[in-house]
């Protein structure tokens, strides 16, 4: 046995043929059980998949890094749910490629910001956070309220979404970009945050 473990730690290749095994192993073991049970895998009630205007919203969201301060994860614990709501359930992300899960708290959670402010308000937070919340260190982005989308970029990331399940239909597809006529990004960005757990919120 001695001279098995001196072998394995003498040789970095095979430690490391051998640690990636374990890792593959043990990783397989955790992931692979939750695509066959029924939560992770089914829509919650109600959950559509994104709108046009959200989506591209959400590709904002993406590109100006927002998820390196904000998770989208409230877990189930007391502390959590009274400031944020129902902890988040995997059925609320299921049209979410990647989802925004995480727990860092730089700033508040955002799983349930939707609703809870005016689109005015958020137009103002983005512009300039200081204006609305004193005490915030978040960086304004008010050039995204000069940035127009470009309504045609919308289709082929619609195209994308549905070769991995989302099931928009060939009509969505085509009629997206007029729905993306003449709005910036920061209505998009507005539009995507406006829907996060209105679903969860309706239901409890």
């Amino acid at each position: 046995m001695k001279f098995k473990h001196e072998m394995i730690e003498k040789s970095p290749i095979l430690l490391i043929v051998l640690v990636l095994l374990v890792v593959s192993v043990g990783g397989l073991v955790e992931i692979v059980p939750l695509f066959f049970q029924k939560s992770t895998v089914e829509p919650v009630t109600g959950i559509k998949p994104y709108s046009p205007l959200r989506l591209a919203g959400r590709d904002v969201y993406i590109r100006e890094g927002c998820y390196n301060c904000h998770s989208q994860m409230i877990r189930p614990f007391r502390a959590e749910t009274e400031r944020y709501g129902h902890y988040s359930v995997a059925g609320e992300f299921v049209y979410d490629h990647p989802f925004q899960w995480g727990s860092k708290r730089t700033g508040p959670d955002l799983a349930r910001v939707g609703g809870r402010y005016s689109d005015e308000w958020h137009a103002t937070h983005l512009n300039n956070p200081r204006d609305v919340v004193p005490e915030s260190n978040m960086p304004g982005y008010p050039w995204l309220a000069q940035n127009k989308l470009d309504p045609q970029s919308i289709v082929p990331r619609m195209r994308a979404l549905q070769r991995v399940g989302v099931p928009y239909s060939a009509d969505e597809v085509r009629n997206a970009p007029a729905e993306l006529e003449g709005k910036t990004e920061q209505d998009a960005l507005i539009a995507y945050l406006q829907g996060l757990g209105i679903q969860i919120k309706t239901r409890n």
